[in-house]
């Protein structure tokens, strides 16, 4: 005998409110018989891809912003580089184009975290944003390889700075930086899509401000390998903190449980719950970098719990573990677990 039980990111009571009109009008489109478990089942579908989306809409005026302002920075630096005839600001130019790719990766991503379940992505597009994570966490690592053998490269063969001009970049450079981190700093904290175009603007930004320390020390001194001295600290630093978002992001994509929830506290909660006699095939993982989803099998010998059970239950994975889309299968009969062997964890 199975039940499910669906928790929502939303507020409770205004899920209460809104569930029944939502629900009657899908059942009306689809034509389907309204009875109490299809209405509990359907409520899984309606609510889970729309409605669990933590980032809000003004992100998108945020990737639109920062994607601009890079642009326009690239361009700076080129147009400066071949005018001064520094093949370094023309490198770094080029290296600033894998920001306008994570922002533009990480936007889209984004849009299509946001689109509608469909008969063949039930779920929705979702894991579109952990990908987007991952290919920024890569993007940032490939990038920094690329800073720290052309500064191997100069501490070699030192080459002369122009220190005025890469002030001068370097300084709007930070600007831009520091504007596009900005941008995505509140959003970053709970989602490693946001937190990838951060950390990309963030890092960048540190990058600038390094530029502009060396080229000050480098018009009183004439130590030209002080610039790429600092390269190198900063890339070793780029590599710490980028190192967490590909571990992350990765395991996402592996279906691995997100970071944020402790397997075995799961666990316990469920089978602390009253008449749960003990529970299997406890599933935890990541839809996308804001949403967390939980299948488990109850074994509850006696009278079935009812749905008020189940909804309190989802109800508190949501509020205790983050968890907003949690099917649980109730098992009055042990014996149904022997019946598939395969599935018992």
């Amino acid at each position: 005998m199975n039940s499910h039980g669906h928790g929502s990111g939303e507020d409770h009571d205004h899920e209460d409110h809104e569930h029944e009109d939502h629900e009657h009008e899908d059942h009306e489109h689809e034509g389907h018989a309204h009875d109490e478990h299809s209405h509990e089942g359907h409520s899984h579908a309606g609510h889970s891809h729309a409605g669990h989306v933590h980032a809000p809409a003004s992100f998108g005026r945020a990737f639109l912003i920062g994607i601009l302002l890079n642009i326009g920075f690239v361009v700076l630096e080129v147009v400066y580089g071949f005018l001064g005839g520094s093949v370094a600001l023309v490198a770094d130019g080029a290296h600033n184009l894998t920001d306008v790719l994570g922002l533009a990766a990480a936007w889209l991503a984004t849009v299509l975290g946001r689109r509608r379940p469909t008969a063949r992505f039930t779920y929705g597009m979702g894991r579109s944003t952990i990908l987007a994570a991952l290919f920024n966490a890569g993007l940032l690592l490939l990038a920094t390889g690329a800073i720290l053998l052309e500064a191997i490269r100069r501490l070699v063969t030192p080459e002369a700075v122009a220190p005025r001009v890469v002030i001068i970049v370097a300084a709007v450079g930070i600007a831009i930086n520091a504007i596009s981190a900005w941008l995505f700093a509140s959003g970053s904290k709970n989602d490693i899509n946001l937190r990838g175009a951060f950390l990309h603007m963030a890092y960048d930004a540190l990058v600038s401000a390094g530029v502009v320390v060396a080229a000050i020390v480098i018009a009183f001194t004439g130590w030209n390998r002080l610039d790429p001295a600092i390269s190198i600290v900063i890339a070793v630093v780029i590599v710490w903190g980028t190192w967490g978002l590909l571990r992350q992001s990765l395991g996402m994509s592996l279906d691995a449980v997100p970071e944020a929830i402790e397997p075995a506290a799961v666990r316990r909660y469920l089978e602390s719950l009253p008449g749960v006699e003990r529970i299997h095939d406890l599933h935890i993982w990541a839809m996308s970098t804001t949403e967390t989803a939980l299948t488990s099998h109850l074994v509850i010998p006696g009278p079935h719990p009812g749905d008020v059970f189940l909804q309190r239950t989802c109800q508190e994975l949501r509020q205790r573990f983050r968890i907003g889309h949690a099917t649980l299968q109730i098992e009055i009969d042990d014996a149904v677990c022997r019946l598939t062997p395969d599935n018992v964890v």
